[in-house]
């Protein structure tokens, strides 16, 4: 019994720290409002609060990708063929996009003639200058706290992955020119931010508060992040198990 013990000792306290972090429990006090888009869906709720807590959230089954999963679900947040991948990183630039409107800072995302070394463009680039006369360009990425790639990171400190994830992203981005303001927003599945993210996200919300004249306007930005991250995750979970006949109704 000693071995099943300590094994899971990396993933609770990766998911303790996780939890302990502002900005993972935004997605709690979202007013469930479906015009808003802060409305969680029941079994996106089940499945936020079951990660959060750490209970079980399926029966164990096979992953199409033939891996094992268990009764806690985690293989979907790192599967390689992780069904809410490509939706989570769609609405996460969907909404620093809407924000940066907001701001009078219009934004088009992956912009033509922007680009890395390997010829990838980023996420997205505002259109006027955000800072010291730069215009902003930024790449967002979500990667999953309790990947055993990341446990040794994420059990020892809040956010760790996020932070890798966005020094990594600036350096496959160094080469833009000096007249680009790159950021790396790094967030995590189980919530935490990594530095680039917080500072960018501090940025826009006091804008937004100037812009819009409310004071809670950078809450309702953190928590459609964090909504966004949770549908993510319900949506990769999800995406591990065998799909019926009848849901190709929907």
């Amino acid at each position: 019994m000693v071995y099943p013990i300590l094994a899971s000792v990396g993933p609770t306290r990766a998911r303790l720290l996780a939890a302990a972090e502002l900005e993972s429990g935004q997605w709690l006090h979202a007013y469930p409002s479906p015009p808003t888009g802060t409305y969680l869906e029941p079994d996106t709720l089940r499945l936020a609060a079951s990660l959060r807590l750490g209970v079980k959230v399926c029966a164990p089954h096979r992953c199409p990708c033939g891996a094992t999963v268990d009764v806690l679900g985690h293989h979907g947040l790192c599967c390689q063929l992780s069904a809410g991948r490509l939706s989570r990183h769609a609405a996460l630039n969907d909404i620093i996009r809407r924000s940066l409107a907001t701001v009078n800072a219009p934004a088009i995302l992956e912009p033509n003639g922007v680009s890395r070394d390997d010829g990838k463009r980023p996420d997205g680039m505002t259109l006027v200058p955000w800072k010291m006369g730069r215009v902003l360009v930024w790449d967002a990425t979500c990667v999953d706290t309790l990947a055993p790639s990341h446990l040794p990171r994420t059990s020892a400190k809040a956010g760790a992955a996020a932070e890798a994830a966005e020094t990594k992203k600036v350096f496959k981005y160094r080469s833009l020119g000096p007249q680009y303001h790159f950021v790396a927003f790094g967030v995590e599945t189980l919530g935490p931010w990594g530095p680039s993210a917080k500072i960018l996200f501090k940025e826009m919300s006091k804008r937004l508060i100037d812009s819009t004249g409310d004071q809670r306007a950078g809450s309702f930005l953190s928590q459609r992040i964090s909504i966004a991250i949770q549908r993510g995750n319900a949506a990769s979970i999800f995406g591990t198990m065998p799909r019926g006949p009848y849901l190709d109704v929907f």
